[in-house]
């Protein structure tokens, strides 16, 4: 599953028109080489959540060489929501979710299952890369790959773990019901993050897997040369 919803405004006049995930990279979007990688990594059915512009993105894809659903957000109102949009196309099985501007090579997705399926006890798999300070994004704390706590958006300074979310996750089918409870976050959002700490309090078991290979978030126009490069 792919959220591609949104229009990605911190970039500026260059999503006026076109969704952030369609951004041209090497010849083709963004969100190509995401399916491409995940393709690679094996993966042959996905869900592609769509919402500002859906329909470039839809036209696009309609020959793509995968079996490929879409679904549109109607109100951009959270991770959580649109990840809820998925719970038909799941029927009730585990799933890979990530975004629509967030890329890395397809051995992480491959590494992501092959760590999921030997820990059948594990409820869900959060990918995260080392950073000096996760503020910008999830801090991730752990003890032996076992995730403990998370927190959205710390403020800067304000973490005593590396550990970022790399904004790939693999859930089994029960985050469903979590997020079709879960409340609106401060920022007033329904958001993935509140669906983990229900888990944590839950006593559910969450474990991070590190990516160790190539990975970057395309968030302002001064990632695209970077995400260049890595195509």
């Amino acid at each position: 599953m792919v959220l591609a919803a949104g229009r990605g405004t911190r970039m500026g006049a260059l999503t006026e028109e076109l969704p952030k995930p369609m951004l041209p990279l090497g010849g083709k979007p963004m969100l190509e080489h995401i399916l491409d990688r995940l393709r690679a990594a094996g993966f042959e059915e996905g869900l592609l959540v769509t919402g500002f512009r859906a329909e470039v993105i839809e036209s696009h894809f309609a020959g793509y060489p995968m079996r490929l659903q879409t679904v549109r957000q109607t109100t951009l109102d959270g991770t959580g929501s649109a990840t809820l949009l998925a719970r038909e196309f799941c029927a009730g099985e585990p799933f890979l979710l990530t975004f629509g501007d967030i890329l890395t090579a397809w051995e992480e997705y491959a590494a992501m299952r092959a760590a999921f399926d030997a820990n059948p006890d594990t409820e869900a798999l959060l990918a995260a890369k080392y950073v000096d300070d996760p503020w910008q994004g999830a801090a991730i704390y752990e003890t032996g790959c076992v995730v403990s706590r998370i927190v959205e958006k710390p403020p800067r300074g304000s973490s005593s773990t590396h550990w970022n979310s790399a904004g790939a996750y693999l859930f089994r089918a029960t985050i469903f019901e979590v997020l079709a409870a879960i409340p609106r976050s401060p920022r007033g959002e329904y958001e993935i993050t509140a669906a983990i700490e229900w888990l944590l309090e839950a006593g559910r078991r969450v474990r991070l897997h590190a990516f160790t290979s190539g990975w970057r978030d395309v968030g302002r126009p001064e990632d695209l040369d970077g995400a260049q490069d890595m195509v």
